[in-house]
C-alpha cells in the first residue's frame, strides 16, 4: 500500500510554530510517496513568508512535493506587483510550473492553478484547464488512483461556504468524472470534510470524491476543527477499488498529530464494476 500526504493552506506568517515541528516529525514518521500542498502557502505572499516555506519544504527530505498558489500567495496591498509579477516570490520557491503532474504506477495526480489575481479571493477553472485535465486522466491505467487537485472547493458542506466555491466547476467536474477522476482535492476554507460529488452533481458515471483538507499548521483555524493535514492509503490489488482517507489532528503539538477519522472511498466508474 503506498500513500500521499495533503497539507493545506500552511499561511506562513500566521504559522504555530510547534504545529510545524509535529508535521514534520509526522512526514518522517508515515513516510509518504507524494506530498500535495493544495495552496495558500502563505499569508500575504511575502518574501520572508516564502523563504519560511522553503525551510519547511527542505525539512521533510526528497519526498516529490506538488503545490499549487492560492488566493494568499498573490499580493493583497501591493497592487504593481499583484497586476504584473502576482507569483514571483511563489514561483521563487515552487518553480515556474504551476499546474505539476505527478505519475507513479499507482498514482496519477493533476494539479491545476485556479487562483487568479483579477479576482480577490475566488477559483476559477477555465474550460482550456478542463479539457487538459481531462485528456490527462484519460492516459491512467487501470492501476491508478486518479486525483485531481485544486484550491478552492468544488462541494460544501455549509450555505455559508457556497460563495467559496470554484468558478467552472459545474462544467469542470462532470467533465473529469468521465474522464476518470477519483478524487477532487482542494483546501481554502480551513474545513476538512469528505463528500461524494456522484451526490452532489447530477448524471456523474461512478462514484467520485470531493476531499477538503483544513490548515495545516495555521493560527486561522475555522469551525472548531484545529489543524488537520489528510493521509490517503491506497492498493491497486484490492477489489473493488478503493483508497483509505485519514484525518489527522494536531489538538496538542507536544503529542503531535493523531489519526481523528478514517473512511473508505470505493472510486470508480460504473462500467467497472460490469
Amino acid at each position: 500500500m503506498t500513500l500521499l500526504m495533503q497539507i493545506s493552506d500552511t499561511h506562513f506568517g500566521t504559522e504555530r510554530p510547534a504545529v510545524v515541528e509535529a508535521l514534520v516529525r509526522l512526514v518522517h514518521e508515515q513516510a509518504p510517496e507524494v506530498i500535495v500542498v493544495s495552496g495558500d502557502i502563505t499569508q500575504r505572499a511575502r518574501r520572508k513568508q516564502f523563504d519560511a516555506a522553503r525551510i519547511f519544504f527542505e525539512r521533510l527530505g526528497n519526498i516529490p512535493i506538488l503545490t499549487i498558489p492560492g488566493n494568499h500567495d498573490i499580493p493583497l496591498f501591493n497592487l504593481v506587483a499583484r497586476l504584473f509579477t502576482p507569483l514571483r516570490n511563489y514561483q521563487r520557491v515552487c518553480g515556474t510550473d504551476l499546474e505539476p503532474v505527478f505519475t507513479s504506477a499507482q498514482w496519477l495526480i493533476v494539479c491545476v492553478n485556479t487562483t487568479r489575481a483579477y479576482r480577490h479571493k475566488d477559483g476559477e477553472v477555465s474550460s482550456a484547464q478542463t479539457k487538459r485535465v481531462a485528456d490527462l486522466l484519460k492516459t491512467a491505467s487501470t492501476e491508478q488512483l486518479r486525483i485531481v487537485v485544486v484550491h478552492q472547493p468544488v462541494a460544501v458542506i455549509g450555505d455559508k461556504d457556497r460563495t467559496n466555491l470554484l468558478h467552472g466547476r459545474n462544467a469542470a467536474v462532470p467533465c473529469w468524472a468521465a474522464a476518470g477522476a477519483d478524487l477532487v482535492m482542494g483546501g481554502h476554507i480551513h474545513v476538512p470534510y469528505v463528500l461524494p460529488l456522484h451526490e452532489c452533481y447530477d448524471h456523474l458515471p461512478g462514484q467520485h470524491w470531493a476531499v477538503q483538507a483544513g490548515t495545516a499548521v495555521s493560527t486561522r483555524v475555522r469551525q472548531g476543527t484545529g489543524n488537520s493535514v489528510n493521509l490517503i492509503r491506497y492498493s491497486s490489488n484490492q477489489l473493488p477499488r478503493h483508497c483509505i482517507l485519514e484525518r489527522w489532528d494536531c489538538a496538542e503539538p507536544e503529542i503531535g498529530f493523531q489519526c481523528f477519522s478514517t473512511h473508505t472511498l470505493v472510486c470508480g466508474m460504473m462500467s467497472d464494476r460490469v
